[in-house]
């Protein structure tokens, strides 16, 4: 029998067809996301040329993920390129004539092929990975598991142009995939592993915080004036505690009054106190700023 109808080629071919419904979906929900405001003419060009290259930046992958991986930082810096990404995805559009009106797409094609090829080197981490360990190194299957990864993309695509179209809120669904993608690759740095290990809650501070950034656009754009504040103070906060969750064996090691009882009661007086002034400080310079904005606006 041949191998392409053996049952474990078959098998394999079944996980990685699954794979890319669920992987090549956040690439097709990116690439309409992005493109949804272009042109029509356009939007079938930024499909077919985000399609091309998501593929070629998968191929490239392919290749390069076993170095990539071994380079220190990378997803680190990978997690947050998406966070970035998802926060331009939703940020609001400052010429619409209704500030709910929704958040600003690329409004042109080098725009529009930038923001994908940027997501898609950095989303394809993970496809890649999940491809190539279910392929088991056969080059047949990962060529196989690229091939059908484009009809899926390029559907999708069309598929979430018009969703949005119909139901806009379609858009903060991009916005967290992208936080969660984000997020994955932060708390798999080997640099974070010892400290994150070391520091269990941390995973869930960092979870928080990065969906608090990615997404903040989308809620600042419908929060009323008095409470937009909140949008920076909240995160800003556990940033706060967990610099000081990074800290707390640095400072043991200094000794002296930090290591007294006295030293203990100010250290956490400050953790969570000494926010504070500076959270009246931003509201105060808000406040000041105010009248500037509506003049702008």
């Amino acid at each position: 029998m041949p191998e392409f109808l053996s049952a474990g080629f078959l098998s394999a071919l079944l996980t990685i067809v699954l794979i890319d419904l669920v992987l090549a979906g956040d690439n097709a929900l990116i690439i309409g996301l992005v493109a949804r405001n272009l042109p029509k003419n356009k939007q079938r060009s930024v499909i077919f040329w985000g399609t091309f290259g998501a593929i070629a930046v998968r191929a490239l992958m392919a290749v390069l993920v076993v170095y990539i991986l071994d380079v220190p930082g990378f997803l680190l810096a990978g997690g947050l390129a998406l966070i970035w990404i998802s926060r331009k995805l939703l940020q609001p559009d400052d010429n619409a004539a209704n500030r709910h009106a929704g958040p600003a797409a690329a409004s042109s094609f080098a725009g529009a092929l930038r923001t994908i090829v940027v997501a898609d080197a950095v989303m394809g981490v993970d496809n890649v990975l999940a491809i190539g360990g279910a392929a088991s190194g056969s080059i047949v299957l990962i060529v196989m598991g690229l091939a059908i990864s484009v009809p899926i993309i390029v559907w999708g695509s069309h598929l979430v142009i018009r969703l949005v179209d119909r139901y806009p809120s379609v858009i903060l669904l991009g916005g967290a995939v992208l936080a969660w993608t984000g997020y994955s690759m932060i708390v798999r740095e080997p640099l974070l592993q010892p400290w994150l290990v070391a520091h269990p809650p941390a995973r869930f501070v960092i979870a928080v915080l990065v969906f608090s950034i990615s997404l903040s656009p989308w809620w600042t754009a419908r929060l009323s004036e008095r409470t937009q504040p909140l949008v920076v103070l909240l995160p800003s906060l556990l940033v706060w505690l967990l610099a000081f969750e990074i800290a707390d064996p640095h400072i043991e090691k200094l000794g002296g009054l930090f290591t007294t009882e006295i030293g203990d009661y100010l250290g956490e007086a400050v953790r969570w106190l000494g926010w504070l002034p500076l959270a009246a400080g931003f509201i105060w310079l808000r406040e000041q700023q105010r009248p500037r904005r509506a003049a702008r606006s």
